[in-house]
């Protein structure tokens, strides 16, 4: 799986936040690993250097080897939290899609036996 960060430069001011936000969210997505081709990650600070309250937001969308990419996005005070929160959100919805395709897969007709 390829993981792409992308942050705007009031957000790279922390110390290893591309290290540690890729770390957050490998280790909650490990489980879809093998399905998912890219996930692309991108930081961003809404108010720069205004400050308030949840402004910092993280946008991760992961592409599945098959079907359409999937995007969430969440809002926080600290962009740890908000890529915390993203990938929580992202791991749910990866469930829901991804349970829903294994439920909807076919097993193989059961061979008739015929006792004669």
């Amino acid at each position: 799986m390829q993981f792409q960060f992308n942050s705007d430069s009031s957000v790279m001011g922390t110390e290893n936040v591309a290290e540690r936000i890729e770390s957050t969210i490998r280790h909650k997505l490990a489980r879809f690993e093998d399905r998912l081709t890219r996930v692309e990650v991108h930081v961003s600070d809404e108010n720069a250097r205004k400050g308030g309250a949840d402004d910092k937001a993280c946008t991760i969308e992961a592409r599945p080897r098959s079907g359409k990419p999937i995007g969430v996005t969440e809002h926080a005070s600290k962009v740890d939290d908000a890529a915390r929160k993203a990938a929580n959100t992202l791991a749910h919805r990866l469930e829901r899609v991804f349970g829903k395709s294994e439920r909807h897969k076919h097993d193989a007709p059961p061979t008739k036996v015929i006792d004669g």
